[in-house]
């Protein structure tokens, strides 16, 4: 998920339980991308609003993550 994220190829929901969409299809483990998402490994990389999908960026954490992998 976070190699997604790094490429480029990844979309996330606003709202407190975000979803994570990888090239426009819903990722299915969507406690996965809570987790990542409430540890900050990634975010949106805009201001956004529930529901509304915009690109998804990893974090200073999350590059590091994906790094030591």
């Amino acid at each position: 998920m976070l190699r997604a994220v790094a490429a480029g190829r990844a979309e996330v929901t606003g709202g407190t339980e975000p979803d994570l969409y990888v090239d426009g299809l819903p990722c299915c483990d969507r406690m996965a991308t809570h987790d990542l998402v409430h540890a900050g490994l990634l975010r949106p990389s805009q201001p956004t609003s529930f529901g509304l999908r915009v690109c998804a960026e990893l974090t200073d954490d999350g590059r590091a993550a994906l790094a030591a992998s």
